[in-house]
């Protein structure tokens, strides 16, 4: 069976579980605490030297890398494929989750924030990732704006649905992004809300989840 570390609030780990329930994949939940800095153990960095979590595990085959883990699942298990055969669709694809995670969610972890919060100070943590948000969240209507049906893409689910799902949600319920300043995302985020592969994968729902 396939082994993923994950934590219940990762945004990436999230991303890896929303890509398995899509594919309709039973994997073994394995929870690595980031508060209690777990990830930092041998056994873990033996797996991750980076210390990240997700880890995905399929027999010999450790991939420590969210879109290195979906490209992976999407190639051996071609049910629901993540990409549309269209290359410009492709194209839009990739851009889009590459904003959210190159341009967004690097700059709103939990080392960086913390970094900011030992040299800046506290209270700069929220406004700086509120800014981080607003910026990316700009970029992403302007780029989805002529393509959105359903979903970013039209009326499936492809990846850009995927990283963009974890990062709307961590934007409305945790970082008080007020909903009606991005229509296009809050379209998508009560969508994804609604859709059963990603209400599995709510962070709330998993096994390490703090109720």
């Amino acid at each position: 069976m396939l082994k993923l570390y994950s934590y219940w609030r990762s945004s990436c780990s999230f991303r890896v579980r929303i890509a398995l329930n899509l594919k309709g994949l039973k994997y073994d939940y394995i929870p690595v605490n980031l508060l209690k800095g777990e990830q930092s153990h041998p056994e873990f960095l033996k797996l991750n030297p980076v210390g990240f979590v997700p880890v995905l595990v399929d027999g010999d085959l450790v991939l420590a890398d969210s879109l290195a883990i979906i490209m992976y699942l999407d190639d051996k298990y071609p049910q629901h494929p993540l990409l549309p055969s269209d290359i410009h669709k492709r194209a839009i694809n990739f851009q889009a989750t590459h904003i959210v995670s190159s341009s967004i969610q690097p700059l709103q972890n939990i080392s960086f924030l913390n970094y900011i919060g030992e040299k800046v100070g506290p209270d700069e943590k929220l406004p700086w990732v509120q800014s981080v948000l607003r910026k990316g969240f700009t970029a992403l209507e302007k780029l989805l704006k002529d393509h959105t049906g359903r979903y970013a893409m039209g009326d499936e689910i492809f990846l850009a649905d995927v990283f963009l799902a974890p990062q709307l949600h961590a934007a409305f319920t945790r970082f008080n992004i007020p909903m009606n300043e991005f229509p296009i995302m809050s379209r998508l985020h009560e969508t994804y809300n609604a859709t059963p592969a990603f209400q599995e994968a709510l962070p709330q729902n998993q096994p390490d989840a703090l109720h």
